[in-house]
């Protein structure tokens, strides 16, 4: 990695989590220029302009958060123990991004304003959903799980579950809401198995 390509992947690593707490439109350069030391014109010789720093800061958060919250799932087994894995890592590791759940902060921010950000976020929480749905099918397929469980459904319900209880507990400023989600998620999933494989 030369000088250059250091120095761009240091600012896309202090600037992650001013986009993540204080969104697109609330983040300055001024607030990038003085966490980064350095001046406008040096961040704008790494980056063509806000919206791509912002991207950048983006695509590195939700490489993050998607790591912690998958490290680990290969060594489990079982499909339904695999998705309560992943359901765990969200509800009892802490983001090394602060700010909370990048994909849900820049999807309400970018809904009406940021259509690059916007397709940014949507397109993350299409990987998350595809990473479930695939786990439930491959359970489907070594009948770990139900036959008639539609896996979109299973994707959708527990991401929707654990980002509504994330927001919950930023606005309550208690971890209960996500450990309420967490015991539900539990319960619901092993709903998924076969009578004969509940445990």
């Amino acid at each position: 990695m030369t000088k250059g390509e250091e120095t761009r992947q240091k600012i896309i690593e202090l600037a992650a989590p001013l986009f993540n707490q204080l969104g697109y439109a609330g983040c300055s350069m001024q607030d990038i220029m003085a966490a980064t030391g350095l001046e406008k014109g040096g961040l704008y010789r790494h980056f063509s302009s806000k919206e791509e720093l912002a991207e950048e800061a983006f695509r590195y958060s939700v490489s993050r958060v998607m790591n912690l919250r998958w490290d680990g799932v290969d060594e489990v087994e079982g499909a339904v123990e695999q998705v309560q894995f992943m359901v765990r890592r969200f509800v009892e590791v802490r983001s090394t991004i602060p700010g909370g759940c990048p994909v849900m902060n820049t999807a309400i921010e970018a809904d009406d304003g940021n259509p690059v950000l916007r397709k940014l976020a949507r397109e993350a929480l299409q990987q998350w959903k595809q990473k479930i749905a695939t786990i439930v099918e491959a359970g489907i397929e070594r009948k770990e799980i139900k036959a008639d469980v539609e896996p979109r459904r299973i994707a959708n319900s527990v991401i929707a579950a654990l980002e509504g209880a994330q927001m919950i507990s930023r606005l309550e400023g208690s971890s209960e809401a996500m450990h309420d989600a967490k015991a539900m998620l539990d319960t619901f999933l092993t709903g998924l198995r076969p009578a004969t494989k509940r445990r």
